[in-house]
């Protein structure tokens, strides 16, 4: 028997309602609109973070072959 998840992380609609529970019990329905704006601003900062540092890491790449192919042509010049 194959057990298939579906949700977020694998986790299916009773874990995550035990989940929303628990966490409704230790902060209190007051806090709740305050932490998800702060895990919402989490959120946006990893994802601009990593969406910086994929530029980066691209650019640098593309700096390195660059770099590369002028040496190749360089090389190249030399033994001509």
């Amino acid at each position: 028997m194959q057990v298939t998840t579906c949700g977020l992380f694998g986790l299916g609609f009773p874990e995550l309602a035990v989940i929303a529970g628990v966490v409704v019990v230790i902060f209190g329905p007051s806090k709740l609109p305050e932490l998800g704006k702060e895990l919402g601003k989490t959120v946006k900062s990893f994802q601009t973070a990593a969406k910086e540092f994929e530029t980066e890491l691209k650019t640098a790449a593309d700096d390195a072959v660059e770099d590369a192919a002028k040496k190749l042509e360089d090389k190249k010049e030399e033994l001509r």
